[in-house]
């Protein structure tokens, strides 16, 4: 299936880490229903310089483009506002990491 990586960074204004935090245990749960079913293999905070969450990265492993982009829609970061700039990459787990990859 095709993987994708997606680089989320976080709006910039003034709410926005209220957002995020508002909506980050409903983000954690999809994140754990979505490795449960084997569409998602990898994620992250990403942090400033001064320790605090400025966005996410995630790795995806999907039957297509098109699924992601209806995964993220209904995202709670994306619902709540927390994201202000997602970009999608595709991508291929590396050989020494497909022992991670559901088979």
């Amino acid at each position: 299936m095709p993987q994708f990586v997606v680089i989320a960074r976080d709006a910039k204004d003034e709410g926005a880490l209220e957002r995020r935090l508002a909506a980050r245990e409903a983000h954690i749960k999809a994140c754990d229903l979505a490795v449960e079913t084997g569409q998602q293999i990898y994620g992250a905070a990403l942090l400033s310089d001064d320790g605090k969450m400025c966005g996410s990265v995630m790795v995806f492993d999907m039957e297509s483009r098109a699924a992601l982009d209806a995964y993220l829609k209904n995202e709670p970061y994306v619902m709540n506002k927390v994201w202000g700039e997602i970009e999608v990459v595709p991508c291929k787990t590396g050989p020494s990491f497909t022992k991670f990859l559901p088979q």
